[in-house]
């Protein structure tokens, strides 16, 4: 009976180990090479974040208000000081998330943060860095004018 608690608390804590510290990038393009490249971009910081990854998943995140000629966009940069940099293909927009409505000529943007990325980046003390709205921003390429 002693043998066998001691394997099930070594096989959680491998899990745990692995869940929280292993390296998860499943980005749809490069975003080192796009935020080092020449290409003309545009940033915008958050308006809200929502970091609660305590109540599961889907629970980190921000919400940001970008101009109209950007839904078109391929793909944009998500940077979160501390965390590093993720880039995702846009995958709707909307008028209003929570308490926030868009500003005529505008659309809001919620991107996520993984639940275990939160966690690990809580451990290790950067809560409050992560929490505030400033070290959010999303970069987009600028739109080709045609």
């Amino acid at each position: 009976m002693h043998r066998q608690l001691i394997y099930v608390l070594v096989f959680i804590f491998s899990l745990s180990t692995v869940t929280l510290f292993w390296p998860v990038n499943d980005s749809q393009c490069d975003s080192e090479a796009f935020l080092a490249s020449n290409t003309q971009k545009f940033q915008v910081q958050a308006t809200k974040v929502v970091f609660q990854p305590w109540r599961g998943e889907h629970n980190v995140y921000a919400i940001f208000m970008v101009p109209d000629k950007y839904k078109k966009a391929p793909f944009f940069v998500l940077t979160v000081k501390g965390f590093g940099h993720e880039c995702s293909k846009p995958y709707g927009y909307s008028q209003k998330y929570n308490d926030l409505s868009a500003e005529p000529g505008t659309y809001l943007v919620r991107d996520y943060m993984r639940t275990r990325t939160a966690l690990r980046l809580i451990l290790q003390g950067l809560y409050g860095q992560i929490n505030d709205k400033q070290n959010w921003t999303l970069t987009y390429p600028q739109p080709q004018d045609k």
